[in-house]
């Protein structure tokens, strides 16, 4: 019997795979640990997904790792994650670098502590060089924020004369995003069981397919972000047209 990720075809695949990655603090309490607990341990799924897309070679990988809106959260919870983060960037910076992936970081990366900033910011430049696939870290981040701050910067330029009004466009709008290196989001996949998408890349999913898993983030492992690039395949994207414009296009 042929594994899920036999069953995958090298065509179509996503150039670009988002993740909310929910579930930790569940996880703990089914366990009858605190919620930090349940980020300690995910650290594993993490891994899982940047290998399963690294093998799979898809170029873009993003994932939600602090929204802005997780500041809202307990001090000794967040204060346990920025450590996390913080000693994770350190174990894995090596892991990051042999595998040839560029690491950016995409939010409010000023509201971080200043250590954490410095290491994201030395990750960042000693990849820059590399070109196996995109790691693309979400940090202090939050959709609605990214969009409204797109919009500043084009106030801004209409009103110095920078840019008229008519220039404005979709490409315009989506070069003063903070994923304006990056192509749009094509798979979006969320454990936990949750089904909303929580601020997280509202403009880049536009067209995404969208994958609600049942399972907590801790226990996701390869074979089932497997599974999603599988069910992926098996979706037609018609991005607005029929089925049969898209057979005629064949």
């Amino acid at each position: 019997m042929q594994s899920i990720k036999e069953k995958i075809k090298k065509e179509p695949l996503p150039k670009h795979v988002a993740i909310i990655m929910d579930g930790n603090g569940r996880w703990a309490k089914s366990r009858g640990k605190e919620r930090t607990y349940g980020h300690k341990c995910a650290i594993q799924a993490v891994r899982n997904a940047v290998d399963a897309c690294n093998e799979m070679q898809i170029p873009y990988l993003t994932l939600y790792t602090f929204s802005s809106e997780n500041w809202n959260r307990p001090d000794e919870e967040i204060n346990t994650l920025m450590s996390l983060i913080s000693e994770t960037l350190l174990l894995e910076a090596e892991e990051i670098f042999s595998k040839g992936l560029r690491m950016h970081i995409i939010g409010d990366i000023e509201k971080l502590p200043q250590l954490v900033q410095q290491q994201l910011n030395q990750l960042v430049d000693i990849t820059k060089d590399n070109d196996k696939g995109n790691l693309i870290l979400a940090l202090s981040y939050g959709s609605q924020r990214e969009i409204l701050s797109a919009v500043k910067k084009i106030g801004a330029k209409i009103k110095s004369g920078e840019l008229k009004e008519e220039e404005i466009t979709e490409e315009v709008f989506e070069n003063h995003l903070y994923t304006k290196d990056f192509p749009p989001v094509d798979l979006m996949i969320r454990t936990s069981g949750e089904v909303r998408i929580s601020n997280f890349l509202l403009w880049q999913i536009a067209y995404a397919e969208l994958q609600f898993l049942d399972i907590l983030w801790p226990d996701f492992g390869q074979e089932d972000f497997y599974k999603c690039i599988y069910d992926y395949q098996n979706k037609e994207r018609r991005f607005g047209k029929t089925s049969e414009q898209l057979d005629e296009n064949i």
